[in-house]
């Protein structure tokens, strides 16, 4: 597991991730051109409250590799 800080909304927060999501992460805000930082707050505000922001974010990078294995 790998610790990172962003800032969400104003505060900061601390996000636990295995170093695979982390790069893939990196990859996935690398093809869409903008930073990590910004790609986390976009999960953010459309995840549900239910989930807790690293299993959103592990299910984000799942449903987009997901989504590009089907093209």
């Amino acid at each position: 597991m790998a610790k990172r800080s962003v800032t969400i909304a104003g505060h900061r927060t601390s996000l636990s991730l295995e170093q695979p999501f982390w790069e893939a992460l990196q990859d996935i805000a690398a093809e869409k051109e903008r930073p990590v930082a910004a790609l986390i707050r976009e999960v953010d505000k459309v995840r549900d409250p239910a989930l807790n922001l690293s299993a959103a974010l592990r299910v984000f990078v799942l449903d987009h590799y997901r989504k590009a294995a089907r093209r």
